[in-house]
């Protein structure tokens, strides 16, 4: 956790020389996301760095609707899609310290539709598939680091992806449902023996529904969201904010900003009945800044503890083996590789020089399908969030370019 501990960590303003932070070279972060606006890549975005847990820059730029001219503002809401991963991932780790489940516990015994799945074997020509005996039973920290044995199933990418489709996992109801419709299908590789990004945090999702008997936007809005302040947090847009929502934009191969529904759920406006802990969040950069803090800080914000500092240690570490690593399994702009690891839902630098990266030690990031991306760096006790609302093939790498950039603006 962090080395520099001031006594006032609550995201208060601060002057980025008091923490030492460079002016110019938060300038040059914010010019290489400028220079994407200028020349139409993106629409808008919002940039916001914290250090020492103090907020020094917040930048505002662009539009969050073209057609409108509406500028961009700090509260602006923004779809975070996977960035509601790491949140699930700490909503896990407040069960997982009330001992309600451990890291060798195999799925079904919270799950018990999903006790006896089956892997698959090969895809015969009339659409079936045979089936093969699973290994072992998959476990929970396979389910936490995507190394469970399950797909994802968003596009028909796969004949294995179009099982899911066939299957209208994603027209589920709810989390039961979800949960009774995978049942029907098997895994799609052996548990533990590749990485494949996957709907492993929508069943974390159910598994919380299932441990506290709430639903899941009722446990991270009283255990998460209200006790760290995120009041514009949650996944559901109420009537008297969707003023604020930014406008989703659509490219592909540099092509014009086109203006889209959101094609992953639809936007609701009360608490969804299906709510999925792997996509489904609205926030702010403010909001999510302090769910970011409260990593740094190791599990707790402004003296209100979410998690123990034990179970944040456990969530933003490594837990994949080297081989896994040497395989270069990628999601997105995320390419697993050494030195850059993963831990429970979310990226972790276990040696930035050989990743690539000029990030400090143990960094924990993840991003989101809009282009939204965060870091939490405890080596330099720094934090940053990026929104943006572009959902493109082709989108800019801005977590990269931007985490190298950061490097240049820190002075001390």
């Amino acid at each position: 956790m962090p080395k520099h501990a001031p006594l006032e960590r609550n995201l208060e303003p601060a002057q980025p020389e008091d923490v030492g932070l460079s002016r110019e070279g938060l300038a040059a972060v914010d010019a290489a996301v400028q220079q994407l606006i200028d020349q139409g890549t993106l629409a808008g975005a919002l940039t916001l760095v914290a250090r020492h847990g103090r907020t020094v820059h917040v930048n505002a730029m662009g539009s969050k609707d073209l057609a409108s001219a509406e500028p961009m503002r700090a509260d602006t809401l923004f779809r975070i899609y996977s960035m509601t991963k790491p949140v699930t991932a700490t909503a896990m780790m407040i069960l997982f310290d009330e001992g309600r489940w451990a890291l060798d516990d195999p799925i079904g015994r919270h799950l018990p539709e999903l006790a006896n799945l089956a892997v698959i074997g090969q895809h015969l020509p009339d659409g079936s598939y045979t089936t093969e005996v699973a290994a072992h039973a998959p476990t929970m920290r396979e389910l936490m680091t995507h190394t469970a044995g399950f797909g994802y199933g968003l596009l028909p990418t796969t004949a294995f992806d179009r099982l899911y489709q066939k299957a209208a996992i994603w027209k589920s109801a709810n989390l039961t449902e979800f949960c009774a419709r995978l049942a029907t299908l098997p895994l799609a590789y052996q548990p533990g023996t590749k990485w494949a990004y996957s709907l492993s945090m929508d069943l974390q999702g159910a598994i919380i529904e299932r441990l506290s008997g709430q639903s899941l936007p009722d446990f991270m809005a009283e255990r998460i969201f209200t006790p760290l302040g995120m009041q514009d947090t949650a996944f559901h847009t109420p009537a008297e904010k969707q003023g604020r929502r930014a406008t989703l934009y659509f490219s592909e191969k540099n092509g014009p900003l086109i203006p889209i529904a959101n094609p992953l759920a639809p936007d609701h406006e009360t608490p969804p009945a299906l709510a999925l802990g792997g996509s489904g969040l609205i926030s702010t950069a403010g909001d999510y800044a302090r769910f970011a803090q409260m990593l740094l800080d190791g599990g707790e914000l402004n003296g209100h503890r979410i998690a123990s500092r034990e179970a944040i240690a456990l969530q933003m570490r490594n837990h994949l083996p080297d081989t896994m690593l040497d395989a270069g399994y990628v999601a997105g702009h995320q390419r697993l590789r050494p030195g850059f690891g993963f831990g429970f839902n979310g990226v972790v630098f276990t040696d930035p020089a050989l990743a690539g990266i000029p990030v400090g030690k143990g960094t924990y990031h993840w991003d989101g399908a809009a282009g939204t991306w965060f870091w939490v760096d405890p080596e330099n006790d720094l934090l940053f969030i990026g929104l943006i609302q572009l959902m493109s093939y082709s989108a800019p790498p801005l977590q990269a370019t931007t985490q190298t950039l950061m490097a240049d603006a820190i002075v001390r």
